[in-house]
């Protein structure tokens, strides 16, 4: 009997302790219930106090500005816009669109749970995904500001639900595909079908179809003009979402695109093609920039830039049509764009972005890595012509015209461009530590999906860079060798290159400003020492501006001929730092109109200097820094009789600290030779 009231004794706490349990939960219950309740009111109350406008916001033309914020560079705008009815619209064309943006169309009533749901996998997984339905989109494209904030995502969500109360499914698709901006200033899906294939809507396949419901996405990314690649990546994407939706069953392929046409047809078409990338890269949509009236205000320099374009134009008068240009400039204090040619109009290919073997352009990057080693550009070297290196594999390398300097400085060997003495020095540091200071300097560490700076798939030693980036085997851009330049005009700081200052929407409201942060590339005093020798370069090849000026030529020969297939100027003053390059679209003999090879010397040092004189007119002349005489200035690597000379004791090359990820011995490319690197020796500089 004690046992059982013991027993009931020790029960009491855990029923008491179950029963407050049982009256926090119901508690708890009733607390989200009212809250949620509240919760819904409230939202309900918010969806009620936001206006539905009755007509969708006016659309504007923004203005681009030169850096003066003052002159005007361009307008941007929609200029082709025309309404169809849904009828016009093929089904099939209507399910691409909804297959890339809303699968879920018709199933919701404005937002999307599921699609919120999918976005958050994808966005956790690594890619990209929005949650915005076609409803919240049309209503931020209708009624909203593109600015990323919650009152705007708020204002969206609301308008949305309203949207669905008031107009069928139907009615908004139409209301959408009608005011969705496409790229190539077509804004509506009539005037885009035009843009891209030159048909009415009517008449658009289904493979069509998908090519303008990428576009929606990124206007100017998945345009195929811009970004073949991509575009029909994105292409595949949404085929295969259909797919998936039952919506197509038939096998696609590709449809042939329409050449991009834009009213600005010049050579600044291809600057505001770049603004509008940046711009998108920065969160500034291809549609805010042509429909909502945006100031922008760019890098480029109204004086630079028409100099740029009248000096081309100028120098390639008479010249054979198939020649093609490049010519950047850069404000070495800042990384802004100055000036910018790619080609003669936008659609094209911007010949700017287009990457090439440097030839000697690049030995200005050797000499800066010797002096970070503390090798000095007055040290001595053997620029004998022919010399045999490891890393040639038996290739013997030649001098142009097989000039012989069997002592002779990094200086002297940059104002006569030898091309043994660069050699040597890479040999010595190892072929990475010229690479790693290249991307230092600002040489991007890839080209797309391609690594730069090292050899490609049937090249010697795919993934590796060989000494052969001494005589500048591998291939840059114009632009990003304009920033190398910048950086040595910069007293070795580096800074982005941009071409957008600010942007300011039509309400004044500033929606992005530019900030670059400076990256210290070079010390100070090897930069200076590095303008010292190319101050020299350019006295010596009697192409300054008008103004001290430093800067250095570059010929890459075409295979095993006596022709040259690129032909290269970088140079720099304090306040200006440019490249030109003249080449062809696709690899080739490149002759002047006389039947004359064209070298970096002639042609494109004319034309730079032209340039720069141009652009710089008017303006106060800054001298170049002096010489700071870094390193040790003995022989280190000298031919022997030139060894046994006054002075010519060689330094031990022990006492060069040698790359610790220098790379074996390479074989040489067999296509693409520098000049005056095969048997035959030639002419180069």
């Amino acid at each position: 009997m004690s046992d059982q009231i013991d027993e009931h004794k020790e029960s009491r706490p855990r029923h008491r302790r179950r029963s407050r349990a049982r009256r926090l939960l119901k508690w708890a219950t009733a607390a989200v219930t009212v809250l949620t309740a509240g919760a819904g009111i409230t939202v309900v109350g918010y969806v009620q106090s936001v206006r539905l406008p009755a007509d969708p916001v006016e659309v504007q033309a923004s203005t681009l500005f030169y850096r003066d914020a003052k002159t005007i560079l361009a307008r941007v705008g929609t200029q082709n816009h025309n309404d169809v009815p849904l009828s016009a619209v093929p089904p099939q064309v209507r399910q691409a669109v909804l297959a890339a943006e809303d699968r879920d169309f018709y199933d919701h009533s404005g937002y999307s749970v599921r699609g919120i749901l999918r976005a958050a996998v994808a966005n956790l997984g690594g890619r990209r995904e929005g949650a915005s339905t076609v409803t919240q989109q049309y209503a931020r494209n209708a009624f909203l500001t593109q600015d990323v904030s919650l009152d705007r995502k708020a204002k969206e969500f609301a308008l949305a639900i309203k949207l669905e109360r008031k107009f069928t499914k139907d009615e908004i698709l139409e209301r959408y595909l009608n005011t969705i901006y496409y790229g190539r200033n077509a804004y509506g899906i009539a005037a885009a079908a035009y843009a891209y294939f030159g048909v009415t809507t009517d008449r658009l396949t289904a493979a069509q179809g998908v090519v303008l419901a990428a576009t929606i996405k990124d206007p100017f990314g998945f345009d195929p003009a811009n970004d073949a690649a991509a575009a029909q990546q994105r292409w595949t994407w949404i085929v295969n979402a259909a797919r998936e939706k039952g919506w197509l069953t038939a096998a696609l392929e590709y449809p042939k695109v329409s050449r991009s046409s834009t009213a600005d047809a010049g050579p600044n078409g291809i600057v505001i093609d770049r603004v509008e990338q940046e711009l998108a890269d920065n969160g500034v949509s291809s549609r805010a920039l042509h429909t909502q009236g945006l100031s922008v205000v760019t890098t480029l320099d109204a004086k630079a830039q028409g100099a740029g374009i009248a000096q081309v134009a100028k120098h390639l008068a008479g010249q054979p049509k198939d020649l093609r240009v490049a010519l950047v400039a850069v404000d070495p204090r800042s990384g802004g764009v100055l000036a910018h040619y790619g080609g003669k109009q936008r659609g094209y290919f911007d010949d700017a972005a287009a990457a090439h073997p440097a030839a000697s352009t690049f030995k200005p990057i050797v000499l800066a890595t010797a002096l970070k080693a503390g090798i000095s550009a007055q040290s001595r070297w053997d620029g004998s012509s022919p010399r045999s290196f490891p890393g040639r594999l038996g290739v013997p390398l030649y001098n142009h015209d097989d000039v012989q300097c069997p002592d002779c400085t990094l200086e002297q060997s940059m104002i006569e461009s030898l091309n043994t003495p660069f050699y040597a020095v890479t040999e010595k540091l190892g072929a990475d530590s010229v690479r790693r200071m290249a991307h230092d300097l600002g040489i991007p560490p890839a080209y797309g999906d391609t690594r730069a700076l090292v050899d490609g798939k049937g090249d010697p030693k795919p993934g590796r860079t060989r000494p052969d980036i001494a005589i500048g085997r591998y291939a840059v851009t114009p632009a990003d060798l304009a920033t190398v330049y910048g950086t040595f005009a910069g007293g070795g700081v580096r800074h982005h290159r941009h071409f957008v200052e600010s942007v300011t929407g039509a309400d004044g409201r500033r929606l992005w400003k530019a900030g670059t942060q400076p990256r210290y590339a070079l010390e100070k005093a090897a930069a200076a020492d590095v303008t010292s020798v190319l101050a020299a370069v350019v006295q010596k090849n009697g192409i300054a501006p008008d103004r001290p000026a430093a800067g250095k030529t570059g010929t890459q020969q075409w295979g095993d001929t006596s022709d040259n297939q690129d032909a290269w100027m970088a140079g720099y003053t304090p306040e200006l730092a440019s490249v030109v390059w003249i080449g062809k679209g696709d690899p080739g003999p490149i002759r002047d109109k006389g039947g004359k090879a064209i070298e970096g010397e002639n042609l494109p040092a004319q034309l730079w200097k032209a340039f720069t004189r141009e652009a710089l007119r008017g303006r106060p002349v800054t001298p170049l820094p002096e010489p700071a005489n870094l390193g040790r200035p003995g022989a280190f690597d000298v031919a022997p009789e030139a060894g046994s000379r006054p002075g010519g004791k060689p330094v031990p090359l022990d006492k060069v600290e040698p790359d610790p990820e220098r790379s074996a011995p390479q074989a040489r490319s067999g296509s693409q030779e520098e000049k005056g690197s095969s048997p035959a020796p030639r002419r180069s500089d």
